[in-house]
């Protein structure tokens, strides 16, 4: 597997592991509070968003946004799809069990979370100036900068 790709799936996983911590904390801590269940699933959603701002950051600073970006999605369509199916069974539940309602609830609000920690992320990177496009920007006017000028004869 490529570098490329591996990074991808870690963050795929990483993401998915995020969930099953919350729904184990829930199952195990929080069994029948509603109130608890949904602070436990909004720092899910938080964590998630400052997991995908980080990762924005970094990768943003090493590669355009075409590349990163495309990773980025596939790894958080991954980790939703593992969230959404998976995650529930792993405490005894129906993915389908609370209703369309809850499960297409639940994938609005990763999506949101997610988009909203990237943009934060890359927005931040941006506004340093630390991004892949400003950096090559910097280069380019450095070198331009450097190069004597060419005298003209008459």
């Amino acid at each position: 597997m490529s570098e490329r790709w591996r990074g991808t799936a870690v963050l795929a996983v990483a993401l998915f592991a995020v969930n099953v911590v919350a729904r184990l904390v829930t199952r195990f801590g929080f069994d029948g509070d509603d109130t608890a269940a949904d602070r436990v699933s909004l720092g899910m959603f938080m964590v998630i968003g400052l997991v995908l701002a980080a990762v924005a950051f970094v990768w943003g600073r090493r590669r355009p946004v075409a590349a990163w970006g495309a990773d980025l999605a596939a790894a958080v369509g991954v980790a939703l799809l593992l969230t959404v199916l998976v995650g529930p069974l792993l405490v005894g539940d129906n993915p389908f069990g609370g209703g369309a309602g809850t499960f297409f609830a639940q994938i609005w609000l990763y999506l949101a979370a997610a988009g909203v920690g990237v943009l934060l992320g890359y927005l931040l990177l941006t506004a340093l100036g630390l991004d892949h496009r400003s950096q090559s920007l910097k280069r380019y006017a450095e070198l331009r900068a450097t190069k004597p000028r060419r005298v003209v004869r008459r």
